[in-house]
């Protein structure tokens, strides 16, 4: 298109304008660059979605580990960098477990599994099939309570089978062997999840096709050999801690969690075909980890000197918080000099139309009003804040411990928690406005050069939304032990009315026992809003039953 002289000066003038207002410094280049490099390669494939306790999760904290040593920051871990912790899977079955009739060996997992709840046991026995005598194996077909039971949606087959158990043990039974041949299906499978006490006496289901074969003439007497050896089942996460010391009294602690979900392996992925894909996690938490390797670079050089500053990324944040709950537990350095925590989770995709950065923890200092404005112009995005010192994130564990904690998150979106979380997503230049703006709190706040002050804040509720009551209690994923260990309670809500106080751990709601996270969750399904039921928990080695109302 053809245009006038005068135009073309206008046009000229208009896009220098623009571009000087977007050119960035040489130093703000070098941390895109930087981002670039650091959510690209912990983004890769060849990570295999970082889950806790994996190669690719060892992979990745090798990197973290390149990056600080680079930077020139010291090891702060309890294994130089890195810091272990044991992640707890729940239950599996052993080895030396085994199951054989007539001679013939069933293969564990495909023609029988034992029970989560079954003890050690090696039992040799000759019994018959109909015969239910004291000392010996008894056979129960599950035909008749699935038929009985088809059409009450109450049924919990899971604990019928717990509850006649436990009385088959009562009557004199040495094992129980279950099996279906109804037509019925009954979608029982090893639970690695279940945490419940154990029975007197195994309790083993045999497969529909092995129940044919061996089991169809109920005048049969079978030769019968059986072990079974439950164990922990375990994997090792690590957390990475790296550290500024300035000789000062006071230490800032920034963390980031650089796990995520593999292939969605612990159920926590959105994605619902069934398929086994990678989640990458490019913003969850990639961006997050980039940027503490970057704050940990500009703090290195930086004039900011009087605080100290501990660097941690974290693992198994993704399971509940394993990492930062064992750091807080563990920690590397005196926790009572900890001026305040900054956490960084997901913070790679500000949307360029609402350009909206969420700042939790507000409310856990009076300090951060001081720092924080959010009707501050010159920022290049818009600040909401959130009061709450607790949510899904590592900085729950911190305010925990009565820390000052803020939470930087540019928030929701598609890609959640799916394997199109990917490194090509990532607002890279409102990255480096977030961490830009990171630097200004810390450095407004080292001028200050005061220890801040902590204050309790209403508590995040992470409950599923589906349900339709909530107890009011933080549940700590990293407890393994029968039960649901609560590692807070809301004030004013039903658990607090109650009387249940943190570390108490929640045996039973109503009828319903509660040995895991899976059957804390579905007694919850059970309750609507104005039931009142009896709740059972645990306080040490009391066990004591009170009335709640939701």
């Amino acid at each position: 298109m053809f245009l006038t002289k005068t135009r073309t000066l206008v046009l000229v003038l208009f896009v220098f304008s623009t571009t000087s207002a977007q050119k960035l410094k040489k130093a703000d280049k070098l941390i895109i660059e930087n981002l670039k490099k650091h959510i690209e390669y912990l983004a890769d494939d060849r990570l295999e979605g970082r889950r806790a306790g994996t190669k690719g999760e060892e992979l990745a904290m090798d990197y973290i580990i390149g990056k600080f040593k680079e930077i020139g920051i010291s090891a702060k871990g309890t294994e130089y960098y890195p810091q272990s912790f044991e992640i707890n899977d729940g239950k599996q079955i052993g080895s030396s477990s085994y199951f054989t009739i007539n001679n013939n060996s069933l293969e564990t997992g495909k023609d029988y599994f034992p029970f989560p709840y079954s003890p050690a046991k090696k039992i040799e026995a000759a019994p018959a099939i109909a015969i239910q005598e004291a000392d010996m194996p008894w056979f129960v077909d599950l035909a008749e309570p699935l038929e009985e039971n088809k059409n009450n949606p109450h049924f919990d087959l899971e604990e019928y089978i717990r509850t006649n158990s436990i009385k088959a043990a009562n009557r004199g039974a040495s094992v129980v062997i279950l099996y279906n041949l109804s037509s019925l299906e009954d979608k029982l499978a090893f639970n690695p999840k279940d945490k419940s006490e154990k029975l007197p006496v195994p309790v083993i289901y045999v497969s529909k096709d092995a129940a044919k074969k061996y089991f169809q003439d109920k005048t049969a007497t079978l030769n019968i050999k059986i072990r079974t050896d439950i164990g922990e089942k375990n994997r090792i996460g690590h957390n990475v801690i790296g550290y500024i010391d300035n000789k000062a009294a006071t230490t800032v602690i920034l963390g980031a969690h650089f796990d995520h979900l593999g292939y969605g392996e612990d159920g926590n992925s959105m994605l619902r075909t069934g398929e086994k894909l990678i989640h990458n996690g490019a913003d969850d938490n990639a961006s997050g980890t980039a940027a503490l390797i970057e704050l940990a670079r500009i703090l290195k050089t930086s004039k900011a000197k009087n605080n100290n500053y501990l660097f941690i990324a974290f693992s198994g944040e993704e399971m509940g918080l394993f990492g930062s709950k064992y750091f807080t537990d563990h920690p590397t350095i005196d926790l009572a000099k900890v001026n305040y925590m900054l956490n960084m989770d997901m913070v790679g995709r500000l949307n360029d139309s609402t350009k909206v950065l969420s700042v939790g923890g507000f409310g856990t200092s009076p300090q951060w009003a001081s720092v924080i404005n959010p009707h501050d112009k010159k920022i290049p995005f818009v600040v909401k804040i959130d009061s709450s010192g607790t949510g899904p994130s590592d900085h729950t564990s911190f305010y925990r411990k009565d820390i000052p904690v803020l939470f930087f998150f540019t928030g929701q979106h598609r890609d959640y928690h799916r394997p199109s979380d990917d490194a090509d997503k990532i607002n890279y230049l409102g990255e480096l406005h977030v961490i830009n703006y990171i630097n200004t709190i810390i450095t407004a706040l080292n001028k200050q050069n005061i220890k801040l002050a902590f204050l309790k804040t209403r508590e995040t509720q992470t409950a599923n939304t589906a349900f339709r009551v909530t107890l009011g209690i933080m549940p700590d994923y990293t407890y393994d032990g029968a039960g649901i260990r609560a590692d807070g309670v809301t004030e004013g809500r039903p658990a607090s009315r109650a009387g249940i106080k943190t570390g108490d751990v929640i045996i039973q709601l109503g009828d319903f026992p509660v040995n895991s996270m899976d059957t804390y969750m579905q007694a919850l399904n059970k309750f609507k809003k104005g039931d009142k039921t009896k709740v059972k928990y645990k306080r040490g080695s009391e066990t004591i039953e009170t009335t709640i109302e939701f």
